[in-house]
């Protein structure tokens, strides 16, 4: 049987997905046999475009915006090429490469944009570009090397050249790359020990607003806060010319020259090269953009679909195509997948393509973002805080459906635990800062206390006799007679401020704390929350805390206490449970699940006896050893790196991303 051939050209936001969800309905369908995935892509990985200016601006490590295609497609039927697509032939069915020529009987077009220079002399030659990890990496490594050069010039005007960047375009990767810029450079001129008043921002647009898609009180604050950054906003310039070592515009009517070794070019995209020729045969568009119909398919050939920046569609009902923009490449990404499977089996029917966009955000640096987010019709902005919130939050759903657990701690710990400079909308709050060796003594008296707790039961009996019946009849007994003491001391008191009828409340103030004669407690406050969660703190003594949970007590009540055997099976793990834990983190050895036990067992003790204050510190501890807290001088500093070398072997480990590296 010939196979039918799906060729996916391109690893952008589109390609990936598409091909993801590709796989996933061929297997789920059973026709692996029959159908074969290729994916193409220059590069043996997929660059997050829209975080480019983060690792530009050093904001985080260059890796962070890279997601391994060999990780992404780990136990999937995808085979992964690496080739440059040169071209399309229609009327053979197959996709050009420099390495190699790819048969298919449908494709998928999902090349992205590149830069789009408007013609403007010398910009594509001695402007940056930022579009791609490249370019990225390139122009990081740039900043530094300016700022190393300008802090031993000894010419002003020169080391002024040298400290003024430009950025060209206003939209959101312009206004994000100079933001970015703009926090980071009071950090470098400490570093370099360079006046600020000698650097120079500036972004320029021929518009006369910035973030144009935005509404307009919305790009107004994007505006103010460049400007109160330092970011010199130029609108209404036109900029004219770029040379290696010149930046020059035209506004009112006058034509300005700015001196400057760093002009940044964000002023446009257009279709890469490859679909923009193809474009022309299966339907051209704008920019090089591909025309295509309702199922996403071009308009002059049903066997190649259209995805991510290269379609040009309008929904029906709008008067726009859609944004060149990641939640469309998301969107239409399920669209062409379900589509192709129609063509592939026969069956179903096709999907119109129908996107309902949430919204847009632009992030000024890493503490600042405005975000215009909601419905078709029902749209509203969000203060700073939650924009940026809400970017995180969106990165994080979108790298689950991508790498899942893998890029989401490698994201965290980009963007959180070790974040340079503060450069967050939470600060530094999150980044690591303390030496993890500090945590060893904790880690050392954490395990010596379960430890001293389990030999101490062993001592007592847990592990020969049933003992959990008075276990907890006292636990119980001793909330029950604070609880007791408490309401009859309301009840003498109403009855003391009585008149005849305090004799009656004295007698019932004498039966109600029968039982509870000699407790010495307060109820310092108790709480209901649906009839199922009871929250208690009291004071005999010592404070002791209690989440009293209606299930959990069910549990205990109808299958621990009434069974010998369930008491003495409880009580065994119990004390085999702390004594294992207090010899791992001892010997620090799998501290991290360790903690994450230690966290568990005070869960359990505080929903049926409470904590009483004299051990609240172990919730804390716990809390601190979670993610590898006092790991120095340990076990785990020798067999963590080994396991893990070993578990990312594992197919289904791979196939679920249940790593990190």
């Amino acid at each position: 049987m010939t196979k039918k051939k799906i060729v996916v050209a391109g690893a952008g936001y589109a390609g990936v997905l598409i091909a993801k969800k590709l796989a996933k309905q061929i297997k789920k369908q059973k026709l692996a046999k029959e159908t074969e995935i290729t994916l193409i892509d220059k590069n043996p990985f997929h660059t997050m475009l829209t975080e480019l200016h983060e690792v530009a601006a050093w904001r985080v490590e260059e890796d962070s915006i890279k997601i391994s295609l060999e990780r992404v497609f780990a136990g999937r039927d995808v085979r992964v090429v690496m080739d440059t697509i040169c071209s399309v032939e229609r009327d053979n069915k197959q996709v050009l490469g420099n390495n190699g020529t790819y048969e298919y009987d449908y494709l998928v077009l999902a090349t992205g944009s590149k830069p789009m220079f408007f013609g403007v002399e010398g910009a594509q030659e001695h402007a940056f570009t930022l579009w791609s990890y490249e370019d990225a990496v390139r122009l990081r490594e740039h900043v530094m090397e300016v700022f190393r050069r300008a802090a031993c010039e000894t010419n002003e005007e020169q080391k002024r050249a040298l400290l003024t960047f430009v950025v060209v375009g206003c939209g959101f990767t312009g206004v994000e790359m100079a933001g970015e810029l703009a926090e980071l450079v009071p950090h470098l001129c400490r570093r370099f020990e360079i006046d600020p008043a000698l650097v120079t921002m500036i972004n320029t647009d021929i518009l006369d607003k910035v973030c144009p898609i935005l509404p307009d009180k919305l790009g107004k604050k994007v505006q103010r806060r460049l400007e109160k950054t330092g970011v010199n906003v130029l609108l209404n310039a036109q900029t004219t010319s770029i040379g290696a070592d010149y930046f020059e515009y035209q506004a009112g009517g006058k034509t300005q020259r700015v001196y400057s070794r760093t002009i940044i070019w964000t002023a446009g995209i257009e279709a890469a090269d490859v679909s923009k020729a193809a474009s022309e045969a299966l339907g051209a568009s704008q920019r090089g953009r591909i025309q295509t119909d309702g199922f996403l398919r071009a308009a002059n050939d049903t066997s190649v679909y259209v995805g991510g920046d290269n379609m040009f569609y309008i929904p029906e009902g709008e008067t726009e195509p859609v944004p060149q923009m990641v939640e469309n490449c998301e969107a239409c990404a399920k669209v062409i997948a379900h589509n192709l499977m129609c063509d592939i089996t026969g069956k179903g029917e096709r999907k119109k393509y129908a996107p309902k966009f949430h919204g847009v955000m632009v992030c000024v640096g890493g503490r600042y973002g405005v975000a215009h987010v909601g419905m078709p019709g029902k749209f509203f902005a969000l203060p700073s805080f939650f924009a940026m919130l809400s970017k995180h939050f969106i990165n994080i759903i979108y790298f689950l459906e991508v790498l899942g657990w893998n890029k989401v701690f490698s994201y965290l710990r980009h963007e959180f635990f070790t974040i340079r400079d503060c450069r967050s909308f939470v600060g530094g709050h999150f980044s690591n800062r303390s030496p993890s060796f500090m945590l060893v003594p904790l880690r050392l008296w954490l395990g010596f206390f379960w430890l001293f707790e389990g030999i101490k039961k062993v001592g007592e009996g847990w592990l020969e006799t049933p003992m959990l019946t008075n276990f907890f009849m006292w636990a119980n007994q001793f909330y029950e007679d604070i609880f007791a003491a408490n309401a009859a001391g309301l009840v003498y008191d109403a009855a003391t401020a009585a008149t005849d009828a305090a004799s009656g409340a004295t007698d019932a103030v004498s039966s109600a704390t029968g039982a509870a004669t000699g407790v010495a407690g307060n109820l310092i406050f108790s709480f209901d929350l649906f009839n199922q969660f009871r929250f208690i703190l009291v004071q005999a003594g010592d404070y002791a805390f209690k989440l009293q949970v209606g299930f959990v007590d069910f549990i205990i009540n109808w299958f621990v206490l009434p069974y010998p055997e369930a008491q003495m099976a409880f009580q065994i793990s119990i004390v085999v449970l702390e004594i294992l834990l207090g010899l791992a983190l001892l010997g620090g050895l799998f501290t991290t699940p360790a903690a994450a036990m230690t966290l568990i067992l005070q869960g359990m003790f505080v929903t049926s006896t409470g904590l009483y204050m004299d051990t609240w510190w172990v919730v804390f501890a716990g809390i601190a050893m979670l993610f590898g807290g006092g790991r120095a001088f340990s076990m785990d500093y020798y067999v963590m790196p080994w396991l893990k070398t070993r578990w990312k072997k594992l197919k289904f480990v791979r196939r679920w991303y249940i790593y990190h590296d």
